[in-house]
């Protein structure tokens, strides 16, 4: 992978990661993720969802910014629509703002500035996939990617959060490589048709994001 799209994996970044859980906040406010066995099993789930909807959503993105055209304004209403939480699509395009706007600083290039003009907040993972796009990245490196910060984001967060064992964390993270890539082959293997695209559900996930966007003290905006 060209050194250039780590920076995309990179929690460094300053493109706003560090203010969202995944939706780990308020499922730890919830209880229903207490220990490192229980991040796991959201971090499981959340990439089998979530992470799949993401990833080949960068994908095609990723894809489509190689050819040169514009419509990037159908893409985006296709993310919309796997994104039925009204909380979870001002997080997504709060995370797409801030990634375009230190993507187009960091690789500057025609795909993003289309998508710039076309839409005024386009969706986080569409952001990313041009993103990698404009690094020479291919749809599969754009899902590898996406479908890696589904489980890094929330995983980071719950060492705050929860205070767990970084050590203990990360060998969860270890634990599901395989799944990211397998996450990141199916999500890369999605057909052109973007109606098409997965789009599996996470109902839990969009109950607890509207309960945290109306939570009196959060220490994560998702």
């Amino acid at each position: 992978m060209d050194a250039r799209l780590l920076l995309l994996a990179d929690s460094r970044l300053p493109a706003g990661g560090h203010a969202h859980s995944g939706g780990l906040e308020p499922a730890v406010t919830a209880g229903a993720v207490t220990d490192v066995a229980g991040l796991a099993d959201f971090l499981r789930g959340r990439l089998a969802t979530s992470g799949l909807v993401a990833a080949a959503l960068a994908a095609a993105a990723c894809a489509h910014a190689h050819t040169g055209d514009q419509a990037w304004e159908r893409l985006d209403a296709e993310a919309d629509a796997r994104t039925p939480s009204p909380a979870q699509r001002q997080a997504s395009r709060a995370q797409g703002r801030s990634l375009l706007r230190a993507a187009r600083t960091t690789w500057p290039h025609p795909a993003l500035e289309a998508l710039a003009t076309a839409v005024r907040e386009p969706h986080h993972p569409i952001v990313l996939g041009v993103s990698a796009a404009a690094g020479n990245g291919t749809p599969h490196q754009a899902a590898t990617i996406t479908a890696y910060g589904a489980i890094t984001g929330p995983a980071s967060a719950a060492v705050r959060l929860l205070g767990l064992d970084p050590l203990a964390v990360h060998r969860t993270l270890a634990d599901l490589a395989s799944g990211v890539d397998r996450i990141a082959t199916e999500a890369a293997a999605a057909p052109d048709d973007w109606a098409a695209l997965p789009a599996p559900s996470a109902p839990i996930l969009d109950l607890y994001a509207e309960l945290h966007m109306s939570a009196d003290l959060r220490h994560f905006e998702s």
